[in-house]
């Protein structure tokens, strides 16, 4: 939501192998979800933003981020049987 992303960038956050990054973006930009740009041609490199319908995501990724925020707090506390 914050601009475009490298694919290096979303293999930082995301920790998945290149090989099913690779797939997910291709299915998101099938589905116009997000859109792909050429920043470099030596050696090919590109960038990936949200199209217009991928910015229609915003409000339902918000109101996942609070629930998960609201709902996961202390989870590795309570994963970890610590009690404090």
């Amino acid at each position: 939501m914050e601009g475009p992303r490298r694919f290096r960038d979303f293999e930082e956050v995301l920790g998945l192998s290149p090989n099913t990054l690779s797939a997910k973006l291709k299915r998101l930009e099938a589905a116009g979800v997000v859109a792909r740009r050429m920043y470099c041609d030596h050696p090919p490199r590109a960038e990936y933003y949200l199209t217009e319908k991928g910015q229609t995501l915003s409000p339902v990724l918000k109101v996942l981020h609070d629930w998960g925020s609201a709902h996961t707090l202390g989870m590795d506390r309570e994963l970890s049987g610590d009690p404090d």
